[in-house]
């Protein structure tokens, strides 16, 4: 691939955080292709209304949002593609970013903001019935319930802010928790005990769940402190249990992995390996706030910004960038 250009940057996602990067680095005349599989926007791009984005004091859709970052990020002339990126490697002279349709990326730094995804139950039927019953995100699956009644499984923030959402649609949910209590805040488990078309079993697991056709019936569950099998009939299920960090892509890197393969990073937000940055849920440590990897993003671009300005066989613009006098060593987790 002689003739494959070397990006100043490739950034591997398209979500808040890589939205922001990409508008600073572009901004400043750094070369960038952002690179997503999915959605543009992530998971913000798929939420109903963001309540607490600084700035929107109604809020705003994070479908407008996402639309917004991304607007903003071409206007500095930001590529953006559609690639499933599979695996990277850190070459001699470039990082290298390949994709499922075998296309070949060519970078001098790469910036990982590949955000989260739903985790799933791993129940039966559960894979037999993704969206034909089964469903992770209130927001996009909802409406199709009004009048009808769910089961909603998790007992943390997402689950309880997630049903009731839902509870405003549909004549009843049941809410399935395996834990004792709630992991919610106080402020969203006294809402939830305030709304009459919720109710909440503890200690109770799903094990199956049962349709007929395309539609979903019920499911069987079980309370894990007396064995006993439970059924609650449902025209559908909504799993809020957590996020898992998109980070597959990464088996044989080198990329430091924290005890949950979340990406390990230091204050300037380098891993492990020399030219190589992560921002965004896909870090470890990060706090799951859109605002938050909004921030990410720019302090990502800044570090990136001054490692390209210490990469010599990078051809600088006609703009040369201001130097922040950060040592070298700060680019890497190591």
């Amino acid at each position: 691939m002689e003739n494959n250009p070397v990006h100043d940057l490739v950034v591997i996602g398209a979500g808040p955080a890589a939205l922001s990067a990409a508008v600073y680095t572009t901004r400043e005349d750094i070369e960038t292709l952002v690179l997503e599989k999915g959605v543009i926007g992530g998971l913000a791009a798929i939420t109903d209304s963001v309540e607490n984005y600084p700035g929107f004091p109604d809020g705003i859709s994070g479908l407008e949002l996402a639309d917004r970052l991304r607007a903003q990020a071409e206007r500095f002339g930001t590529k953006l593609e559609y690639g499933d990126v599979t695996k990277i490697e850190n070459g001699s002279d470039v990082k290298k970013a390949y994709t499922a349709d075998n296309k070949e990326y060519l970078a001098h730094t790469l910036l990982i903001a590949t955000g989260n995804n739903y985790k799933r139950l791993e129940a039966e039927g559960e894979k037999e019935y993704y969206g034909k019953g089964v469903h992770y995100c209130a927001t996009c699956d909802g409406p199709l319930y009004k009048g009808k009644r769910l089961v909603a499984v998790g007992g943390g923030n997402s689950a309880a802010q997630e049903s009731l959402f839902l509870a405003k649609l549909v004549d009843h949910i049941d809410i399935l928790i395996r834990k004792d209590q709630w992991r919610a805040s106080d402020i969203l488990v006294e809402r939830i005990a305030k709304t009459p078309n919720i109710t909440v079993h503890f200690n109770t697991e799903i094990s199956q769940i049962v349709g007929e056709g395309n539609f979903v019936k019920r499911v069987v569950a079980k309370n894990n402190q007396t064995n006993q099998n439970v059924e609650f009939a449902t025209d559908g299920v909504f799993v809020f249990i957590g996020l898992i960090p998109n980070t597959q892509f990464l088996a044989g890197s080198g990329i430091e992995l924290d005890e949950r393969g979340f990406v390990k990073t230091n204050e300037h937000l380098g891993t492990n390996i020399l030219g190589i940055f992560c921002a965004g849920d896909v870090r470890s440590g990060a706090t799951e706030q859109i605002a938050s990897a909004v921030g990410e993003g720019a302090t990502a671009a800044l570090t990136i910004r001054e490692y390209l300005d210490q990469v010599p066989a990078r051809k600088h613009g006609d703009h040369p960038h201001r130097s922040m006098q950060t040592d070298s060593r700060t680019y890497s987790a190591a």
